[in-house]
């Protein structure tokens, strides 16, 4: 269930993209010219890509209880590498619509597969030793943020693969690394060693109790780091003309990498809510999870469709549809685009359409993957 509610709220940002005024202009999270309410339909999106990483973590640890260590630790690597490739592939296709694909965006899929590379030779290391380094990478990789590698060469793409997001040309071509690893891989090697709350025979009320003393504990380093504005994140909050910027400047954590505070916050909603619903059997609870129990096909299925939907929007709007293929920049950077989309209500109500647009495709290929599951190829989607 957690897993879906991630994957529907992910909708809203990639609506946003999309169709909101301002998307191929301004960034959501600049206190210069961003509003409340586009700040925080930015900001809660980002418990997204952390919780549904933890929770891959959570999942191998799960698939350890019945597999071998070689078993997983393979299952892993072709897992990895098949998220990778799609990354490149069919999810790139999705995002910028580019026969071409020279302009290459490494974001979540990336950084998925890559964790799960890493996992897969992590997992035969003590339990101890694995959370030892997750803590390490999660904890101390904003030490290194003064560290930068500048130029085209082996060492500027190995440093941007491991810690500084950033853009490289090649020739024609363009590869943004939009999520280094480091704090990634130690992010979901914590997931790993999260499932052991979640092992067979675990006490379900003690299990509760744990999780909701290291949320608490996550909410109490972040506002003790936070305040002393010091380490934590690489850019310090400030305070604002307002006491409500002031509090958004406080809360304006840093995605690219991850930063511990932005980790912190992250971990802490994702650890309280399993924490309270894990008996969650409500009609509601049941909805969400048929995202949550299909969630590569669902991502799949969402970039695509909210692209095309893009198209007629842009054209019944007044604006060139063709703006919205063939894209060599990013979604964020099209000159012809700058005026186009719509009131932040809009996108809400589009964004409810995808996702009920979206739920019948989901409950069938949740049904058809529940009824067919002798077919190998089906957990790689």
């Amino acid at each position: 269930m957690l897993r879906g509610l991630v994957m529907i709220v992910m909708a809203l940002d990639h609506t946003r993209d999309f169709f909101h005024a301002g998307a191929f202009v301004n960034d959501p999270a600049d206190l210069r010219t961003t509003t409340v309410a586009l700040f925080f339909t930015r900001w809660v999106t980002h418990f997204c890509a952390p919780i549904f990483i933890l929770l891959a973590g959570l999942a191998a640890f799960l698939q350890s209880q019945k597999k071998t260590k070689k078993a997983l630790s393979l299952f892993l690597l072709k897992r990895g590498a098949w998220l990778i490739l799609l990354e490149i592939t069919i999810i790139n296709f999705g995002w910028y619509f580019n026969p071409q694909f020279n302009f290459i965006n490494l974001q979540v899929m990336w950084a998925l597969g890559a964790g799960m590379i890493a996992l897969a030779a992590l997992i035969y290391l003590p339990f101890s030793a694995i959370l030892t380094i997750a803590i390490i990478l999660v904890a101390g990789h904003n030490l290194l943020d003064h560290v930068h590698v500048s130029g085209n060469g082996p060492g500027a793409y190995l440093w941007s693969i491991l810690h500084e997001k950033h853009v490289f040309n090649a020739g024609d071509s363009r590869i943004n690394f939009a999520y280094p690893l480091m704090p990634w891989i130690g992010w979901m090697a914590i997931g790993y060693c999260l499932g052991n709350l979640f092992r067979p025979g675990m006490n379900a009320g003690i299990r509760k109790g744990i999780l909701i003393c290291q949320s608490s504990t996550l909410v109490v380093i972040f506002i003790t780091l936070r305040t002393i504005n010091i380490y934590g994140d690489p850019v310090p909050w400030s305070w604002q003309s307002t006491p409500v910027f002031s509090f958004l400047s406080y809360i304006n954590i840093t995605k690219y990498p991850p930063s511990l505070d932005y980790l912190l916050v992250t971990g802490s909603v994702g650890l309280f809510v399993l924490a309270f619903t894990e008996n969650a059997h409500t009609r509601v609870a049941k909805i969400i999870s048929v995202y949550g129990r299909v969630p590569l096909f669902y991502y799949l299925l969402h970039i695509y469709f909210i692209h095309l939907l893009a198209l007629p929007a842009a054209a019944l709007t007044g604006y060139q549809w063709t703006g919205l293929v063939w894209f060599t920049n990013g979604v964020h950077n099209v000159p012809a685009l700058r005026a186009y989309g719509f009131s932040l209500p809009v996108v809400y109500l589009v964004w409810l359409f995808i996702i009920a647009a979206l739920y019948p495709f989901c409950k069938w290929y949740d049904g058809y993957k529940t009824s067919n599951k002798d077919k190998w190829w089906l957990s790689y989607l």
